[in-house]
């Protein structure tokens, strides 16, 4: 469990270099070395930079595209030693072994995208890819309802869909 301002860009904790990035790229860089040994490093960073670059015009589009790769793997290429090309899958989850995976789990998670700044209550990484975004309303307010939630998670779809590309 994280805390999101002691993650924060310039903290001693920091795990991103800027409050643009969701992704936490060094446990994420970790997890595919973990997850593919096999697979040769330049290969792994390949695999790396194709899960940082997959956005798409369309948030749906993306979230299909990132669904494929999380589910069937990055599609990677390296050479061979007798100088041919080897076609591979980087795994980016242990889906046999869910517990082997790195869970981190953040309250306070600020996230910046253009004139946009957003603090989602908790966000669920899973070998750090913000697969899970939860907004929390308290049950104390009767005028709160779930729909209030929704509608938190809809400002975040339209000021920070950056977020929301990999959950």
């Amino acid at each position: 469990v994280g805390h999101g301002p002691h993650l924060a860009p310039g903290e001693s904790q920091a795990e991103r270099g800027s409050f643009t990035d969701v992704v936490l790229a060094e446990r994420l860089r970790t997890a595919i070395h973990r997850l593919n040994p096999s697979i040769p490093a330049d290969a792994q960073e390949d695999a790396l930079r194709k899960v940082l670059r997959v956005a798409s015009p369309s948030l749906t589009q993306t979230n299909r595209d990132f669904h494929r790769l999380l589910r069937d793997g990055v599609d990677v290429e390296y050479p061979r030693p007798d100088g041919s090309i080897q076609g591979d899958k980087a795994r980016l989850i242990d889906f046999d072994d869910v517990g082997a995976n790195d869970w981190f789990v953040v309250n306070q998670f600020t996230v910046i995208e253009g004139q946009h700044k957003r603090r989602p209550d908790v966000v669920v990484f899973v070998n750090g890819l913000p697969l899970g975004v939860i907004e929390l309303k308290s049950a104390a307010n009767e005028d709160t309802t779930i729909w209030s939630a929704y509608a938190q998670l809809q400002t975040y779809k339209a000021e920070v869909p950056s977020l929301l590309q990999y959950n």
